[in-house]
């Protein structure tokens, strides 16, 4: 993570860009914010791809597809604007070191921390493979590692580059030499095998620390792929059958991935795997510095640089990119607020001194869980009012604290509703993504400025090992035409602040 550049742009759409975490072929990827101080990742591409309307078409489609892959063990695309000057896709941001960075620092990755790889990694791209797609890209690097399990990342931009290796001046293939599959260097047909064959290479490098073919230039590499068997003399015994064969050179001998899990020993799939000992403690420490630093983050983008600012979207549906401004120079005015779309996804408060204590010692369990109101008596219902008021309709989000620590968000949608009646819903966001949890909202009592509502926990809508299962009980005070405010008051965890009306 560096600072920003005087070449780097301070805002992308709505997300004010704080830092800037990498460069690839393909573009710079930024930390941002939006303006619900939610966390993400912003990934630029290069000018020189703008220019080829085949290239901005492909990726439109390859996003909207993002969009329908996600799952537990991938990123989630948050918003994209393909039809920017310079197209650009922002994702959630996740805490945790990629698997290169990983054995990098802290070597070969221990038998539980493989296993879960393994199933997490054969989930992510079943789930690819049902929509029709194939990731071609499945490299330690395209790997985190976060508390709660690994992440497969950019599936949604490698497929654009098809049509664009011509702007790169070098021939570029998609994929990763000493990851791609022999199909892939020879222009074979590219399947769901190829990346079962990515898959073994991957795990072969997390297993025994080294890479599978160990050439030192891409060509080196590719006639490694194509004509050699792979080096799995430092892979543990009891991994490399099953790596051997994912590794053949020939598609239809690969196992399927639910065989490749199979033979890897996952039992009962990757959340029975990922537990809190499914890293090692090196990394989890790493995670922990990263989770501090990220919560102590001064937003100013640099020295002397002031936030540009974020744009109102354009109202948009959740399966066509929405319209975006094109990228803001860091010459900017003050800023300006900004309407947003909520990300529809709760989770809970997470504290520094929680993130660098709890996580080292115990990962995901020892986490105190948040939630609301907890058996305190019925409230006052104050005036025989039992409506949602028209007034209060729409979307709402902002910021959370208790005392002086930020929390995350809180959005909350509502909608027409009568006391009884599910009436919204309420979205919690930490600012690291640990967990997201999404609830259903019940109306339980209105009078003129106070609202009380029970919320429950929408399983589906819902990841990550600190969602609360148990009602629990939330208010709204009305404060302006346009502000409402959110307080929770439970003994062990309160928090409160001010939401503002975004629709």
């Amino acid at each position: 993570m560096r600072p920003l550049a005087d070449d780097d742009p301070s805002a992308i759409g709505e997300y004010r860009l704080l830092r800037r975490l990498g460069q690839g072929g393909m573009g710079r990827v930024y930390l941002g914010r939006n303006a619900g101080h939610r966390a993400v990742a912003v990934k630029l591409v290069h000018r020189q791809f703008a220019a080829d309307e085949e290239f901005r078409a492909r990726f439109a489609r390859e996003v909207a597809a993002a969009r329908l892959t996600h799952g537990p063990w991938t990123v989630r695309v948050l918003d994209a604007d393909p039809e920017a000057e310079v197209p650009w896709v922002a994702t959630d941001y996740v805490v945790g070191p990629d698997l290169t960075t990983a054995v990098a620092q802290h070597g070969p990755q221990p038998e539980p921390t493989v296993r879960a790889l393994a199933a997490g990694l054969a989930e992510a791209l079943l789930g690819v493979h049902r929509h029709g797609l194939v990731h071609r890209d499945v490299k330690p690097s395209n790997v985190l590692l976060a508390v709660n399990g690994p992440r497969l990342i950019d599936f949604g931009i490698t497929r654009a580059l098809d049509a664009t290796a011509h702007l790169t001046g070098t021939g570029m293939l998609v994929g990763s030499p000493g990851y791609m599959a022999p199909e892939q260097v020879t222009g074979g047909p590219v399947t769901p095998a190829t990346d079962v064959f990515a898959l073994g290479a991957v795990l072969a490098f997390a297993a025994s620390g080294r890479p599978a073919f160990d050439g030192q230039a891409p060509a080196q590499l590719m006639y490694q792929v194509v004509h050699e068997e792979p080096d799995l003399s430092e892979v543990p015994g009891w991994l490399r059958p099953p790596l051997a064969a994912a590794l053949s050179r020939t598609p239809a001998d690969r196992p399927t991935l639910p065989e490749l899990a199979a033979a890897c020993g996952v039992g009962d799939g990757a959340a029975a795997l990922v537990t809190a000992g499914w890293l090692p403690s090196a990394v989890l420490t790493d995670i922990s510095r990263r989770a501090e630093e990220l919560l102590v983050l001064d937003e100013n983008t640099g020295p002397g640089r002031t936030p540009a600012p974020p744009t109102p979207p354009t109202t948009t549906t959740s399966t066509t990119p929405p319209d975006r401004p094109t990228v803001t120079s860091a010459a900017a005015t003050e800023p300006e607020p900004a309407r947003v779309r909520p990300p529809r996804r709760r989770a809970l408060p997470l504290a520094v001194g929680a993130a660098v204590v709890l996580l080292g010692a115990t990962g995901a369990g020892g986490w105190l869980l948040f939630h609301g109101l907890g058996g305190g008596g019925s409230p006052d219902p104050g005036p025989a009012v039992d409506a949602l008021p028209a007034s209060l309709l729409g979307d709402w989000e902002g910021p959370i604290a208790t005392g002086s620590l930020p929390m995350g968000t809180i959005a909350l949608t509502l909608a027409e509703g009568r006391i009884g009646d599910e009436v919204g819903t309420a979205i919690h966001t930490d600012l690291i993504g640990l967990s997201s949890c999404l609830d259903r909202l019940t109306l339980r009592a209105v009078d003129e400025n106070r609202l009380v509502f029970e919320g429950l926990l929408d399983e589906e809508g819902s990841s990550g090992p600190m969602c609360v299962a148990d009602p629990y009980e939330l208010e709204i005070e009305v404060l302006g035409e346009d502000t409402v405010q959110y307080v929770n008051t439970h003994p062990s965890s309160p928090s409160e602040g001010t939401l503002a009306r975004q629709s």
